[in-house]
């Protein structure tokens, strides 16, 4: 008699599962970020410091309003369609008209408000906002509509409806810099275009692999718009103070001081914001996962959590020291020597900038561990008073220093309330939810970063003499090698994680039918 088998959906393959999911968003995003600096380069050398800080200053203004529209809805459409796979129809259908009545109404109030604001009257801010506008009610609808491949951990088709808008966005741009070049302020106008024309393919293809899954249509249920808008508010809420603490800094750049130096500040938050995805799309797949633990009350938390932990910590340090050791060879990359740093004559340019915000980045992945435990148990109201807090600080300090120390305080302000934000985190959630971090890892992991830091830091100049700032192209692999060596050296990353990696054996279907549910299917 033959004995069949089939592959049961251990602890291994859940995580697995995650960790695939995860690293098919970051090989997208790897695409992605690549074509983000082409963007950036030839925005920057097209239109100047003055006509990039307009640009970005465009899209930084114009996410206050729509991440109102947000209300947290995909995070909270996600742990529901978890919940019950069998209303994920209902489920998306109503929070898609929810979020494109409200994406329409903040657009229009943020393109009004743009006219009044007294430091953009005379530029060409607010006409590019009102461009922007359809751009971001692309992306809103897009990301709502992805959520059915998030919970369904399929979001490697949302990676690809990504690169694709990219990879469009850039060849848009190029046509109008190198085939037509219009003046200044006609190409800051088609830059933003770039971005519609990118936006409205995404959402083309994200539909097109969502709709496979799920109906994709329009819903009315007044019950359910109750009862989920109630549970979305106070996340929703949080999400409009991080963004606050976040992107603050640079918009009270353009108006305290000028386009300019919101210029000088916007090139390393646009590299931080393409590498501050990850912890996101992570903690998007751990989600559904940890919502099904903390509803079992079986314990089985504690693992996902510190397995969650010992990710976004192997993530985070060595980007802090690759890039405070490649600060410079990464913005003359990326832009032109107009945002480097000239201390002869006391300019302060992008690099220093990128070498300070890069802590803030760091806390960041830790907060959002924190944060998805506290959603995944239905506690989002208490981010709410956290953020509050961190997005009161953040306006304070860069109000009081930023007249003083430009950039330099918007960047320390950042790094300070991220700090405050992942502390108060943690005990928020050690409050409500039992879990332990054991940080053996994370001490090793800083050891494997400082030695690729040093080593890098160290080869910065002798390979400078050769092929200049284009050592990066050098040094960045050179990095990710020595550090992926010494993570095996001090066996930082255990057996368990390699084998999470590994195709598990199958499990024959009649020792299958013998297994408790919770062997079967618990994390």
């Amino acid at each position: 008699m033959t004995t069949t088998t089939t592959e049961t959906p251990s602890h291994s393959s859940t995580a697995r599962k995650i960790l695939w999911n995860t690293i098919s968003q970051i090989i997208g995003k790897a695409f992605i970020a690549v074509l983000g600096i082409v963007i950036v380069k030839m925005i920057t050398n097209y239109l100047g410091a003055k006509g990039y800080g307009e640009y970005s200053v465009t899209f930084d203004f114009l996410t206050f309003f729509t991440i109102v529209a947000d209300m947290g809805l995909y995070t909270i459409g996600v742990r529901e369609m978890a919940k019950d796979s069998e209303k994920t129809e209902m489920i998306m259908g109503n929070i898609l008209t929810i979020r494109t009545i409200a994406s329409i109404i903040m657009i229009g109030v943020g393109c009004i408000a743009a006219f009044y604001i007294p430091s953009y009257q005379g530029t060409h801010i607010p006409i590019a906002i009102c461009i922007a506008g359809t751009a971001m009610l692309f992306n809103i609808l897009t990301s709502t509509i992805s959520a059915v491949l998030q919970v369904n951990l399929k979001m490697q088709y949302n990676s690809f409806a990504s690169v694709v808008g990219k990879v469009i966005t850039v060849g848009y741009m190029v046509f109008i810099i190198y085939a037509i070049n219009p003046g200044t302020t006609e190409g800051l106008y088609q830059m933003v275009w770039g971005g519609v024309a990118g936006n409205g393919a995404m959402l083309l293809v994200t539909y097109y692999y969502s709709s496979k899954l799920t109906k994709i249509r329009y819903r009315l249920d007044w019950v359910f718009w109750k009862d989920v808008i109630v549970k979305a508010l106070p996340y929703g809420f949080a999400l409009i103070l991080n963004n606050a603490y976040f992107r603050i800094g640079a918009v009270l750049l353009s108006i305290i001081k000028t386009p300019t130096e919101a210029g000088i500040y916007g090139v390393p938050m646009d590299i931080l914001e393409a590498v501050g995805i990850i912890p996101l799309y992570f903690m998007n797949s751990v989600l559904p996962v940890l919502t099904r633990s903390l509803e079992r009350k079986d314990g089985s938390h504690q693992k996902i959590i510190q397995f969650a932990f010992d990710f976004l910590v192997m993530g985070s340090l060595p980007l802090i020291a690759g890039t405070v050791a490649l600060a410079y060879p990464i913005i003359y990359l990326v832009s032109s020597p107009e945002f480097l740093t000239n201390y002869s004559i006391g300019f302060i340019g992008s690099d220093t900038v990128l070498q300070i915000l890069i802590f803030a980045l760091a806390f960041s992945f830790i907060n959002s561990l924190f944060g998805f435990i506290l959603v995944a148990d239905n506690r989002q109201m208490k981010i709410l008073t956290r953020n509050a807090f961190g997005a009161l600080l953040t306006v304070l300090l860069d109000i009081l220093l930023i007249p003083y120390f430009s950039i330099r305080a918007a960047a320390s302000v950042n790094v300070i309330t991220e700090c405050y934000v992942a502390v108060a985190s943690y005990f928020i959630a050690k409050k409500y939810i039992k879990f332990k971090i054991k940080l053996g890892n994370t001490f090793k992991t800083l050891i494997c970063a400082v030695v690729m830091g040093l080593v890098v830091y160290f080869l910065k100049e002798p390979t400078y003499h050769y092929i200049q700032n284009k050592n990066i192209f050098v040094l960045i692999p050179l990095g990710v090698v020595v550090y992926g060596i010494m993570l095996l050296v001090t066996k930082t990353i255990t057996p368990e994680m390699m084998a999470i990696a590994r195709k598990p054996k199958p499990i024959p279907a009649d020792a299958q039918k013998k297994m408790p549910e919770d062997d079967k299917f618990n994390f």
